[in-house]
């Protein structure tokens, strides 16, 4: 079992979410993190989905996938050559004794400290997965209020993209 990415090119059209997620679930396949977004087109959405599996299952959901009439384009992303990232954006409480040893934790995972008001603080922090869980547990000793977290997007490095005609 491995963590696999997929990218998908699709039309920007009412339900086409929808039929992406009944085939992952027809064929028992579970979906890690889901994220939509507009692109450069606003004809199209790209959606990144992450999910776990073996090889086989993971080409033939990318098969049945790509199938769809909606879908433009599709991709594995490989981690070695992509950025694959998520966003966090968690409130801790704070007294003002907390708020140094917050700020330094904060700035040694290169996260921001977004807001600070009335006994709370609000830190971002855009990195992988792994160093999201890293800074999760080090600021685990602090009250946390609130914590949302956004699934993956990915991009490959360097010139390579994907132009739809």
């Amino acid at each position: 079992m491995k963590k696999q990415c997929m990218v998908l090119l699709v039309e920007n059209n009412a339900g086409v979410l929808a039929r992406i997620s009944s085939l992952f679930m027809q064929r028992g396949f579970n979906i890690d993190s889901l994220t939509v977004s507009s692109t450069e087109n606003p004809k199209i959405s790209r959606i990144t989905i992450m999910t776990t599996g073996d090889q086989k299952n993971f080409s033939q959901i990318m098969k049945q996938t790509g199938k769809l009439v909606e879908t433009k384009m599709i991709f594995s992303v490989e981690p070695t050559f992509s950025l694959i990232q998520e966003l966090l954006l968690v409130k801790l409480s704070t007294d003002k004794a907390d708020v140094e040893a917050l700020k330094n934790i904060i700035k040694s995972f290169g996260a921001n400290a977004v807001d600070i008001t009335s006994g709370c603080l609000i830190a971002e922090l855009a990195a992988s997965s792994q160093k999201i869980d890293d800074f999760l547990e080090a600021i685990s000793g602090f009250k946390m209020l609130e914590m949302c977290r956004s699934g993956a997007i990915a991009m490959e490095r360097g010139d390579v993209f994907y132009e739809l005609n």
